[in-house]
């Protein structure tokens, strides 16, 4: 799951500032969720499925299908 939140992150060319601002938390909390040191609560888990455009499913692992639920 973390990888897949780095590695979406950085194929939008964007900071982990950049995603920490959107998420109103420091870059420094961001970085612990990318990096798997802090567990994502589930508010922020869909915050960064609608940044990132696609499901939640897709962010944890659950699905391979990135496209978000119609």
């Amino acid at each position: 799951m973390y990888e897949r939140i780095r590695n979406l992150r950085e194929d939008m060319d964007l900071r982990q500032a950049d995603v920490a601002k959107y998420l109103n938390c420091s870059q420094v909390a961001y970085s612990y969720y990318e990096i798997g040191a802090r567990d994502i609560p589930t508010d922020v888990l869909i915050k960064l499925a609608k940044y990132f455009h696609c499901s939640t499913d897709y962010l944890l692992g659950l699905s391979d299908i990135k496209n978000p639920y119609q």
